[in-house]
């Protein structure tokens, strides 16, 4: 059907991405080797970022909307992101975009289904993807309800850790 892919590895790094872009309602599509991500950065309040982003608009003809993310481009972030990990027994943030993504990354790895589309709302999460059987399974929860398997997967990483 499709190869072993970590999601939770490939997700956790596409969350640090977008949070160091900002965005954190999107649209995220597996096509292939590929992932997309429609989304926009969130509106800065200040009036000097209202001028800065006027000025972003002008020079590009609007805010880039679209990325798209290869394989090579998620080791690349994955290696980025290790560098800036630290104190391995601490309790991450849970409401992190990346640990949010990495938590469903884990869902999925563990259901063994392949993701095909992911929507990230405010407070839940649309996912389509298909299973082992390669039945479609769509799925809206609220981000809160996978709060449970992060901490037991955190539980879990700092016993294999000692």
């Amino acid at each position: 059907m499709h190869s072993k892919i970590n999601y939770h590895q490939q997700l956790r790094s596409i969350g640090q991405s977008l949070e160091a872009q900002r965005i954190n309602i999107f649209e995220l599509t597996c096509r292939g080797e590929r992932i997309f991500v429609k989304g926009q950065p969130e509106k800065e309040t200040s009036l000097l970022a209202a001028l800065r982003n006027w000025q972003k608009q002008r020079r590009s003809d609007g805010l880039n909307s679209s990325l798209t993310f290869t394989s090579q481009d998620i080791d690349q972030l994955e290696r980025q992101g290790r560098t800036q990990r630290s104190q391995a027994n601490r309790l991450p943030d849970f409401h992190s975009l990346a640990n949010t993504l990495r938590t469903v990354g884990w869902y999925l790895d563990l259901k063994g289904s392949q993701l095909l589309e992911i929507h990230k709302h405010q407070l839940s999460l649309t996912i389509l993807s298909r299973d082992k059987n390669g039945h479609p399974e769509f799925e809206e929860r609220t981000i809160a309800s996978f709060h449970d398997l992060f901490l037991s997967l955190h539980d879990r990483r700092g016993k294999q850790s000692r």
